[in-house]
């Protein structure tokens, strides 16, 4: 996951002016954020009025729309948690690797996460939550490491189309993998094939509870190294001429990134390009620097996985379309205008 001699994505971080309005903008996306949360609280199957929504944050779940705010209300949570947390991955890891094109599931970290818990079930025995999330850790961690060595082979060591096709090979053989785990297991085969398309519709307080301290650990180690990934954008030699440890910046930043998209990934299957299309998004309104863009992704990618909860169910009533495919649907197009616009060379 993490290159020398990959082509210059973000450019001099301090290189351009200083954007003036990220204030009025973090402003801006936060308003949105909450009125996004709102409409996911309101908006399903069916709507709920005002009162029924105080009721229910009050503690009061007596009528059926009352019950149906109560349990709307840790989905969205979880749907802001594991949006930001997918966001900030996706920012590190275009960050680490100066790749336009890097995302948790284009490079098969998430798919490598989904065949960790897959096995773990099927072979291990693991059955607690913690242990899906340390599962999951673990698996997108060897999958990063692979794709990197698999992509750094050849002339040129690993450049952003080669990494992407690396991860894209990646994820179809892992993929591959899991349904050969799962096909003779009819006792896992239900809930393996329904968590696997990826979504927050079982989100609740005791699923958030155990995800919680993994997202808030990968959350600091990120922002912790948003000034080294500023000089990282300068290059290797002149990142280490300011005195930045380049190898231990990329090692921390990515095993922050590998936590987030982990244990994301854990709690809701694997959920692809949130963390290709927010920091994009991010970087026209605030830039480069890595201080603020992080922060930003944090709260676009939670804007964009709840507005896609909410569209999934509005577009189905009464029932709805998994979060993934709505991501995909969104996703899929941007990743191939990056591509066009980026006109990455072959090997």
């Amino acid at each position: 996951m993490i290159t020398r001699d990959s082509p210059d994505q973000a450019g001099a971080a301090t290189a351009r002016p200083p954007h003036r309005g990220k204030p009025l903008w973090l402003l801006l996306v936060l308003g949105a954020l909450l009125g996004i949360m709102f409409a996911s609280v309101a908006v399903g199957s069916r709507d709920v009025q005002w009162a029924d929504i105080v009721a229910a944050f009050g503690g009061s779940a007596e009528g059926f729309d009352q019950a149906a705010v109560a349990k709307r209300i840790p989905r969205t949570l979880l749907a802001v948690l594991v949006g930001a947390a997918l966001g900030v991955s996706g920012a590190v890891m275009q960050g680490v690797t100066r790749n336009p094109l890097a995302d948790p599931g284009i490079l098969g970290v998430n798919m490598g996460a989904s065949l960790a818990v897959v096995t773990g079930m099927a072979f291990l025995g693991v059955a607690s939550a913690t242990g899906f999330i340390w599962t999951a850790i673990i698996g997108a961690g060897l999958t990063a490491l692979f794709v990197h060595v698999i992509g750094s082979l050849g002339r040129g060591g690993a450049t952003p189309l080669k990494l992407a096709l690396a991860g894209a090979a990646t994820s179809a053989a892992l993929s591959s993998f899991i349904s050969a785990v799962v096909l003779p297991r009819n006792d896992i085969a239900d809930g393996v094939r329904s968590w696997q398309i990826g979504g927050v519709g079982g989100g609740t307080y005791e699923s958030i509870a155990h995800v919680l301290p993994f997202l808030t650990a990968g959350f600091l180690v990120c922002l912790l190294s948003a000034r080294g990934l500023n000089l990282l954008a300068l290059g290797d030699e002149l990142a280490a001429g300011l005195g930045q440890r380049v190898e231990a910046l990329r090692i921390g930043a990515s095993v922050g990134s590998v936590v987030l998209c982990g244990a994301s990934t854990a709690v809701t299957g694997p959920i692809g390009f949130v963390g290709l299309v927010v920091p994009h998004m991010c970087r026209l309104l605030v830039g480069v620097d890595h201080r603020w863009l992080l922060p930003f992704s944090a709260l676009g990618g939670a804007a964009l996985l709840t507005a896609a909860d909410v569209v999934g169910r509005v577009v189905a009533r009464p029932g709805q379309v998994d979060v993934g495919i709505v991501t995909a649907l969104v996703g899929a197009p941007f990743f191939i205008y990056i591509v066009r616009r980026q006109k990455v060379r072959a090997l």
